[in-house]
């Protein structure tokens, strides 16, 4: 069966189907020996030889696996700084895995790794609107009227920043529990939202993706995610 150069190398773990995109424009990609620049080329799998940057790709088992990020982490697998990464959490044979979309250095909670990169994409492209649940630690006492600026969106550099919903979870004078929701999940969208309205996070944790929970999941630990639960992430969201 053939199928689009770009769908192969997400399936072989290169990377997301977007950013296969790239490597294939910017000519990184060949096809039986020859450098191919266009996106509409199919593969035949079971008989073509891809290679990337002169290394043969092949299709592998499809993983999907859940992960307590602990804070600290990044999850970029290369960094310059040499900051702790989140995918050495894993099993080394597993090193061909990507993070699905991103939690920043200081943040914690859920993340998904796979090869997919049509998984990987149906979680993170805004079209898709996969709902992100989170509870934000804050510094002193906030009200419901305070978060009012998180639901309305407010303009930053030209982006929409919007929660679908903020709540307040628990609160006192030395600080308050807030739970919010996302749909799209702009980069830092979270601490650039709580910033606008000058209110100081302490924790950042996220709990939940689409039905997926955090559960009791130790922090630094995974586990791969269950038929049912892949497929209620790739079904159509209300």
């Amino acid at each position: 069966m053939l199928v689009r150069l770009q769908k192969y190398l997400a399936d072989a773990g290169v990377a997301s189907r977007r950013a296969s995109e790239k490597l294939i424009l910017d000519g990184h990609i060949s096809l039986n020996g020859r450098v191919v620049r266009e996106l509409g080329t199919k593969v035949n799998a079971a008989e073509d030889l891809v290679q990337v940057d002169g290394v043969a790709v092949k299709v592998r088992k499809k993983l999907y696996v859940a992960i307590n990020k602990p804070p600290g982490y990044i999850c970029s697998r290369n960094d310059p700084e040499g900051r702790p990464e989140v995918g050495a959490l894993l099993p080394r044979e597993w090193g061909n895995l990507y993070s699905v979309g991103r939690l920043d250095y200081n943040s914690e909670g859920l993340i998904f790794y796979t090869n997919d990169g049509d998984f990987s994409l149906k979680l993170t492209h805004p079209r898709y609107g996969i709902a992100k649940k989170y509870w934000v630690t804050v510094v002193g006492m906030v009200t419901q009227e305070q978060l009012q600026p998180l639901i309305k969106g407010i303009k930053e550099e030209g982006e929409l920043l919007k929660a679908e919903s903020a709540r307040i979870i628990k609160a006192n004078h030395s600080r308050s529990v807030v739970e919010v929701i996302l749909r799209e999940g702009k980069n830092r969208e979270i601490r650039r939202l709580f910033a606008f309205l000058g209110i100081e996070i302490e924790r950042l944790q996220r709990l939940q993706i689409g039905k997926v929970k955090l559960g009791e999941l130790p922090k630094g630990r995974w586990r791969t995610l269950t038929q049912a639960e892949i497929k209620s992430l790739i079904a159509p969201q209300n």
